[in-house]
């Protein structure tokens, strides 16, 4: 017998109150179905524990398994729950006044580097170049140093700067290289297509790559400390001195931070802050697909979706895979503000399971799932990160270096890393290595600060009034714009290279052509977002002015300058051309 109580306040009847005895029985039960609730897996949990995972390895989309998912999901809770600070972050590096010459440490450095990398996957990179020029280098990777099974998709153009750099030589493209395709596409929910050539068309593996340059790297006289982790950074006034877990002592006169986007001494400088804005990626690689000669380089099948309490737009990214001819790799992405409600990578592959086989024409029944990608890649608006201590530098994902709108910095490696390893190597010959100086290597880059307006407008505004199809008939009115423009416009933008007249260009075509969708631009960016890119849009036009007419005037006096004003004016120059996107090349 089920026993009712009306309760009234202020002499109004209520709803009715339940008995205790009802309510005891009522909150077992719901205890209940809870446990069962969570003990029936997921499709995901189902699909990823029926998949043979091999060991993990370093780096962004190294992990597999299912329950390398779910600590990724804590942390990035974690992000997503703090206000404005996620936690308070531990103190790994610290600055000692004197010689380490005179600390009572010294007797216990079991070896003395010129330059010490800790992070070993994007790192060997780096590592090896600066070998190559008579540099004594070792690299410190808490995991043994390989490279992960999913492929690393770059054109061709962009894996030759490697070359350049003498990292490799021309037939290790080949040989690392696990798959070419071409078309590639771009679309925007059934609006219309472009297509595009020699655009991240080439599939290469990473643990074919990092084999060959972890051989060139010890053959260069590279020294490796796998399965060793920095437990802390002194830095003294003539060397930076890095404590391993382990216990060893290693000094260096420069230690480069190449571990990403969860570094330790990014997350000290930073002080825990909240990210600006994060990529969430989740995705499959997977056997049993007929039609896979062509890869997408973004496309969206579908407006603006609902996923838990929030929304998001999606983004597809799609590539043959070298594992066989009917395997291929899709990524499906959206950029959100970490806030509560923010979905979760497992939210985001219950949906992927349900959205996949649509935009790929397939059954998932099909299909046989080799493995599940995932991966978050915060961003900050104060991007690239400078120097904040003597005798340390932050390099790759940690440094802020790459696109807002990418996920996974190795093409902005393959950029950047010639310029790097040349003011590196400048920086320690000169003994430049104060924290003023090392920052000029990672200077203000303007046509990346530009970058945020586009990941703003590619992400789904919370209780907006602005039509769920805004986003794509941006995109595509965009994307067509660049078509018409050509070449020298669409394809820098496609590898994440903004250049002020194409970029002012394509802005005036658009508004020429859709006016109308002004407003919803302000609705969908926000006004002070909008001020605030049009201070960076003008630098970007001042740097393509510096760059263009500065440097040729400049460049012939370096040569008569003193060792530390020339060090700082290539440096100036460098941040012109780069900030600019001068550098890039048809």
């Amino acid at each position: 017998m089920v026993l009712l109580q009306l309760g009234f306040v202020n002499g109004f009847s209520q709803c009715p109150l339940v008995s205790p005895l009802v309510q005891i029985q009522g909150k077992r039960a719901s205890r209940h179905l809870s446990l069962i609730a969570q003990s029936i897996p997921s499709r995901t949990q189902r699909i990823m524990e029926g998949i043979s995972v091999s060991g993990e390895v370093g780096g962004a989309g190294g992990a597999y398994s299912y329950n390398a998912l779910k600590r990724l999901d804590q942390l990035w809770s974690g992000i997503c729950s703090a206000q404005t600070v996620v936690q308070e972050p531990r103190q790994v590096v610290s600055s000692i006044p004197g010689m380490f010459s005179h600390s009572d440490v010294e007797d216990k450095a079991v070896d003395t580097f010129d330059v010490l990398v800790c992070g070993g996957t994007l790192g060997i990179f780096i590592a090896t170049a600066l070998s190559s020029k008579g540099l004594r280098v070792g690299i410190v990777e808490r995991n043994i140093l390989k490279g992960r099974e999913q492929e690393w998709n770059i054109s061709r153009k962009e894996l030759f700067e490697l070359v350049e750099a003498g990292v490799l030589v021309e037939d290790d493209i080949e040989e690392a290289t696990a798959v070419k395709f071409n078309p590639n596409r771009c679309g925007f929910e059934e609006k219309g297509e472009i297509w595009v050539e020699d655009i991240l068309n080439l599939g290469v593996s990473p643990a074919k790559l990092i084999e060959i340059v972890k051989r060139r790297f010890i053959s260069l006289g590279g020294v490796m400390f796998e399965g060793c982790s920095v437990s802390s950074i002194c830095v003294y006034d003539n060397a930076a001195v890095l404590q391993l877990a382990e216990g060893n002592i290693l000094p260096s006169r420069l230690i480069i931070d190449a571990m990403g986007n969860f570094s330790p001494v990014v997350k000290q400088i930073r002080s825990g802050r909240k990210p600006d804005g994060v990529c969430l990626v989740v995705g499959s690689c997977a056997r049993g697909f007929k039609d896979n000669s062509t890869s997408d380089v973004i496309y969206s099948s579908s407006s603006v979706k609902k996923v838990g309490n929030s929304e998001a737009q999606y983004f597809w990214e799609a590539f043959p895979s070298g594992s066989g001819p009917m395997d291929r790799t899709t990524y499906m992405f959206t950029y959100v503000d970490p806030q509560p409600e923010s979905p979760k990578l497992e939210e985001l592959l219950e949906e992927y399971w349900d959205l996949m086989p649509h935009y790929q024409g397939v059954s998932l029944e099909n299909l046989e799932i080799l493995r599940v990608i995932y991966g978050i890649f915060p961003t900050y608006r104060d991007s690239p990160l400078p120097a904040a201590f003597n005798r340390i530098l932050q390099f790759g994902d940690a440094s802020g270096i790459q696109s807002p709108v990418s996920f996974g910095g190795f093409g902005s490696l393959t950029r950047h890393l010639q310029r790097l390893v040349t003011g590196i190597d400048e920086a320690i010959s000169g003994n430049f290595l104060d924290s003023y100086n090392l920052s000029l290597l990672n200077p203000y880059m303007p046509n990346l600060s530009a970058s945020w307006l586009f990941q703003r407008a590619m992400s789904a505004k919370q209780l907006s009034n602005v039509s769920p199809d805004f986003i794509n008939e941006l995109l595509h009115v965009n994307f067509q714009s660049m078509q018409k423009l050509g070449d020298p416009v669409l394809r820098p933008f496609l590898q994440d290279v903004v250049q002020f007249v194409p970029l002012a260009k394509t802005l005036g075509l658009v508004m020429l052509t859709k006016p109308q969708l002004l407003p919803s631009i302000f609705k969908q960016v926000g006004v002070p977002v909008l001020l605030d890119w049009s201070g960076h849009f003008f630098m970007l036009g001042y740097y393509t002015f510096l760059a263009t007419f500065a440097d040729p005037v400049i460049r012939p006096l370096l040569n008569s300058l003193p060792s530390k004003m020339n060090y700082e004016w290539k440096r100036r120059l460098e941040a012109w051309k780069y900030g600019a996107g001068l550098d890039y090349k048809l």
